[in-house]
């Protein structure tokens, strides 16, 4: 693994792995138990790969009980859990610890109820994201938050990142479109929140679970709401000379109080990347282009495309197709969607970021990164959500080349303070996890984290599910005002703490 800091293995847990794989076998029978080195080898990372680390043992239950058997189990016995989804995370939220249980919940794959009334799928966590849309699309429904990894993450996942994607602009996250959860706390004890209404009362902590990065329990449950497909979509593909100029048109739209389904850029070499690949007919002598979709009623959408249109030809647009046909609005977007494998075929390897900034520093920002690309000697690909400023720098490097990787690394963490600097965040849909944990000071300070902190400390207090992420050190809850101090003197100050 890289040299990043993980949590200190528990000796004690190690010394009792035959044990503790032994009862795992008891609460998940037959062959929901992976212990050899070869087979967990395909479990040791998430979508983030310069990160790898095998677990302790890799159990895939199948039923809410075997989950609350599990974490109990391990609650009881100070084990540590690490969930994992379809492992697409791009941030290393699902990357195994060696002395924990790697909790993987692919075996929750089915959509339990379809409610057109209500117009909700509930389905199991395993579920893929397009797997929803698939059941409901000859209905006429699909579920809108759309990543690019749509085809094999996981709804939970999604839930556990707050994902967004392609139509998030205007329908939203994750968390404007989950109603209802149900959950296994650590201590093995199962809760609903929310449901089929719109909002419940009290606290929302539906909200605080969506987004949560696996800290504070195990979705064993997903309900969603869907949608009704418009009735028209039809999309643009503009070409711009610069990225600055395409930039403007995106903040230029907006203000005109034009909310397209979806709105996406591509610099010049993603373009060319992504063109190459899928050979979708993009303009290959722009550096700058824009894919705006624009659906609803046929008419609304004809004149917004010609509102659009007249927006990007004022930023000097020097192409513009719009899409005459359904397969030509989708060819327009399979480069798009393709574009992190595209880039992969021109670089060894690269590495994915994931800021978000207001769109009037769209281009400031993006003139900062070529500055940083010069100052690494390391190239960047930029693929972006432009209408709500979360941008996807794509830093290209050869890990067999000594000291590449330790520079992609950085490269990365100066575009993230870029983006904060602006007024921006650290993420917008890939989460903390353990790529942006130590960056999280540039955001918050310690007060903001130790309140953070207090929320962990409320669903699991002894730190044991997804230790090692999202926070930048390794508190403990008592540090946060749960530990008696008498005369200066804390219990047993001899006890080594973190």
């Amino acid at each position: 693994m890289s040299g990043i800091l993980m949590p200190k293995p528990d000796a004690a847990t190690l010394a009792r792995r035959a044990e503790i794989v032994a009862d795992m076998r008891i609460i998940v029978p037959g062959e929901g138990v992976v212990e050899t080195i070869n087979e967990m080898r395909a479990f040791e990372s998430d979508g983030l790969t310069a990160y790898r680390q095998l677990p302790l043992v890799v159990v895939l239950p199948e039923t809410v009980a075997q989950v609350s058997r599990l974490l109990k189990y391990c609650n009881d016995r100070n084990i540590r859990v690490v969930p994992r989804g379809s492992g697409t995370s791009l941030s290393g939220g699902a990357l195994p610890l060696e002395d924990a249980v790697l909790l993987v919940m692919s075996r929750f794959n089915r959509i339990l109820e379809i409610d057109y009334p209500n117009r909700t799928v509930t389905a199991q966590p395993g579920v893929t994201n397009l797997g929803i849309t698939t059941a409901v699309e000859l209905d006429g429904f699909y579920y809108a938050p759309d990543p690019s990894s749509q085809i094999a993450c996981s709804i939970g996942g999604n839930v556990a990142e707050n994902s967004g994607g392609v139509h998030c602009l205007k329908y939203g996250l994750t968390a404007n479109n989950v109603l209802g959860i149900e959950m296994v706390l650590m201590n093995g004890e199962v809760v609903r929140l929310g449901g089929k209404h719109l909002d419940a009362e009290g606290y929302d902590l539906l909200g605080v679970m969506t987004g949560s990065e696996g800290l504070l329990g195990v979705v064993t449950e997903v309900t969603v709401r869907i949608l009704k497909k418009p009735e028209t979509a039809r999309a643009l593909l503009i070409g711009f000379p610069s990225s600055e100029e395409g930039g403007q048109c995106v903040a230029d739209i907006i203000g005109a109080g034009i909310i397209p389904g979806g709105m996406e850029m591509m610099d010049g070499p993603a373009i060319r990347a992504a063109e190459d690949f899928v050979h979708a007919g993009y303009p290959l002598e722009s550096e700058a282009l824009l894919i705006v979709e624009l659906d609803g009623p046929a008419v609304e959408v004809d004149h917004l495309i010609g509102l659009v249109e007249a927006i990007a030809n004022r930023n000097g647009a020097t192409t513009c197709r719009i899409s005459q046909s359904e397969q030509e609005r989708l060819t327009f977007w399979a480069g798009r969607k393709a574009a992190f494998p595209a880039v992969g075929r021109i670089s060894p390897d690269y590495y994915c970021m994931d800021g978000t900034i207001p769109r009037k520093e769209l281009p400031r920002v993006l003139a900062g990164m070529r500055e940083l690309s010069e100052h690494y000697g390391l190239g960047v690909a930029n693929v972006f959500h432009a209408g709500d400023g979360n941008l996807h720098p794509l830093i290209l490097y050869d890990a067999n080349k000594p000291g590449e990787l330790e520079k992609a690394e950085a490269f990365g963490a100066d575009i993230l303070r870029l983006c904060v600097k602006v007024g921006g965040v650290l993420t917008g849909e890939h989460g903390v996890g353990v790529e942006k944990r130590d960056l999280m000071p540039e955001m918050f300070n310690d007060i903001d984290l130790d309140q953070q902190m207090r929320v962990k400390c409320a669903f699991d207090p002894n730190h044991l599910l997804n230790p090692g992420k999202v926070f930048p050190q390794l508190r403990r809850c008592a540090e946060l005002g749960r530990m008696h101090v008498h005369r200066g003197q804390v219990a047993f100050p001899d006890i080594p703490r973190f």
